[in-house]
């Protein structure tokens, strides 16, 4: 077969190309707060999201799994695609493009020693390299967009929590100051199962432990109980 040429008379190889590379931001809840993971950058002396420069044949999804394990200490990782980052100047090695991706899991199930840095309100609290700020904050927007169809999708929060912590989780991820506790129960409650088990809540009476209940599926108007 003939060697391909386009309208120009150019082939693939007379146009430049930039080296493709996968990020996948990796959020928890800690602490009453979201975090991202990252990960030293020992070249370029800074911290990172976890990520890998794409190899010969390989698919997107597979570098980003390669990524968590290689760079993370993390295997079996549900993630999803972002977007993509393609400013030519956001890296300084050279022209390169990256396919964001996030994921959302537990801390518990996180690599001892990973490193946390806490996000305020899409915000990370300290300098990332690249564009990686940025993408942590599409993170948190895919975060909350999916918190507000379903009661806690990615079980941050474990599988019993009381009204009060689903609470706090909630204005962790808006990024609200507060949420009026009795409208707020009124929008999740029928998301949620009973477990008949109370917890000690400190010195007031005992406080119910709930879980998500079926799909979780929170009603349309709970989003704009979310909403600034």
């Amino acid at each position: 077969m003939a060697e391909y040429r386009d309208s120009h008379a150019k082939s693939f190889a007379d146009y430049d190309r930039p080296s493709v590379a996968v990020d996948v931001a990796v959020l928890t809840y800690r602490a009453g707060a979201i975090a991202a993971l990252v990960v030293e950058h020992e070249k370029l002396g800074g911290r990172a999201l976890p990520g890998t420069f794409l190899h010969s044949g390989e698919r997107l999804a597979d570098a980003a799994e390669r990524a968590l394990q290689d760079k993370a200490g993390l295997s079996g990782t549900s993630f999803r695609q972002l977007a993509m980052f393609d400013d030519p100047d956001r890296d300084d090695r050279g022209w390169v493009i990256s396919m964001a991706h996030t994921a959302a899991l537990p801390a518990a199930t996180l690599p001892a020693g990973s490193i946390l840095v806490e996000v305020g309100d899409g915000v990370v609290a300290e300098e990332l390299l690249f564009d990686h700020a940025d993408m942590v904050r599409l993170a948190v927007g895919d975060l909350r967009e999916r918190c507000t169809q379903r009661v806690d999708p990615d079980g941050l929060l474990g599988e019993k929590f009381t009204m009060l912590e689903l609470n706090e989780f909630y204005r962790a991820v808006f990024g609200l100051e507060r949420l009026q506790k009795d409208s707020f129960r009124r929008h999740v409650i029928a998301a949620l199962e009973p477990t008949d088990e109370l917890v000690a809540t400190g010195a007031g009476r005992p406080a119910e432990l709930f879980r998500r209940g079926g799909d979780a599926r929170l009603s349309p108007k709970a989003a704009a109980l979310f909403a600034k």
